[in-house]
C-alpha cells in the first residue's frame, strides 16, 4: 500500500514536500513515480525514480524545480517541489510498479497507487 501526504496551500514561488510511505516487503523492487491531476484534466506524469537503475526522469514542466528522493530506512519516497507555480495546482498521486526499473509515463502502467494529496498554488 501507498500512503501520500504533505499537500497544502502555498503562494507562487513557494515550496512543498510530498511524502509517500510504501508498505510491503518488495519496496526495493519498485519503480516509484508521481502523477498529478488538475480539475477537468487528465492525469499527468510528473516524475519517477528507478531503484534498480538509480535513474530519475521528470516531465519538462517540472524539470529543474521538482526532485524525487527515496529514503530507504522508512520506505518513503519524497517529492520536493520548489518554485511552485499556479499551474502546479493539482491532486498529486504516488504510484509504484515492479517492472525492471523502467520509468513509464503512462498511468495505466502502475498497479499500486496512493490516495492523492492536494497541492494549491496561489498567485
Amino acid at each position: 500500500q501507498l500512503q501520500a501526504s504533505g499537500g497544502g496551500s502555498v503562494q507562487t514561488g513557494g515550496s512543498l514536500r510530498l511524502s509517500c510511505a510504501v508498505s510491503g516487503r518488495t519496496f526495493s523492487r519498485y519503480t516509484l513515480v508521481w502523477f498529478r491531476q488538475a480539475p477537468g484534466q487528465e492525469r499527468e506524469f510528473v516524475g519517477g525514480i528507478s531503484q534498480s537503475t538509480g535513474t530519475s526522469y521528470y516531465s519538462d514542466s517540472v524539470k529543474g524545480r521538482f526532485t524525487i528522493v527515496i529514503f530507504n530506512a522508512n520506505h518513503t519516497v519524497y517529492l520536493h517541489m520548489n518554485s511552485l507555480k499556479p499551474e502546479d495546482t493539482a491532486v498529486y498521486y504516488c504510484a509504484a510498479a515492479i517492472n525492471g526499473g523502467i520509468i513509464r509515463t503512462i498511468s495505466t502502467h502502475y498497479r499500486y497507487w496512493g490516495q492523492g494529496t492536494l497541492v494549491t498554488v496561489s498567485s
